[in-house]
């Protein structure tokens, strides 16, 4: 099978990584795809960076804002005579601004397979509750956002008169 190198192609490939963002910003950004998700009291986020050496890869906040940082390096020498060179390679990150829901001192990552995991917890003050209210005839009243979300001791099974239910 032969290869053939189009040197207008080649050129169409560069002026369009050129012009799609400021210096290939969008470029960085975009070859590092994720999933995010919520599952139960914890954020996950799934991000592709394959063939990424796991040393490289960097992680931080700062101001709510976590980077991801990672370099991708292409071995061998300068004896190099490229036919192709489709695989991007180079130092790229990406933010993800963090609200305030979350606990960012049990942020847990790991990488396996090309894919960065990472688990955010949802901060305790963020998870929903229950709240007992005191009330003149002695009961409690429950309200909150969970299951059984209200209920009271004192309520009765009958409606009042003149109501429809």
């Amino acid at each position: 099978m032969a290869l053939t190198f189009d040197p207008f192609r080649e050129m169409d490939r560069m002026t369009a990584r050129l012009l799609s963002g400021a210096g290939g910003a969008a470029a960085a950004s975009s070859w590092m795809p994720m999933d995010l998700y919520r599952s139960g009291d914890h954020y996950v986020v799934h991000v592709d960076l394959p063939g990424i050496d796991p040393g490289s890869i960097d992680l931080g906040i700062d101001a709510g804002t976590l980077t991801i940082q990672a370099e991708r390096t292409i071995g061998g020498g300068d004896q190099r005579q490229w036919i192709a060179q489709e695989r991007p390679a180079g130092r790229y990150m990406r933010q993800l601004s963090l609200g305030n829901d979350v606990d960012l001192d049990r942020i847990e990552a790991s990488y396996e397979h090309g894919v960065l995991t990472l688990t955010i917890p949802v901060a305790e003050r963020a998870k929903p509750r229950k709240i007992e209210v005191q009330h003149a005839g002695g009961g409690q009243t429950q309200i909150g956002t969970g299951e059984g979300s209200r209920s009271s001791e004192s309520e009765s099974a009958t409606a009042p008169a003149g109501s429809t239910s």
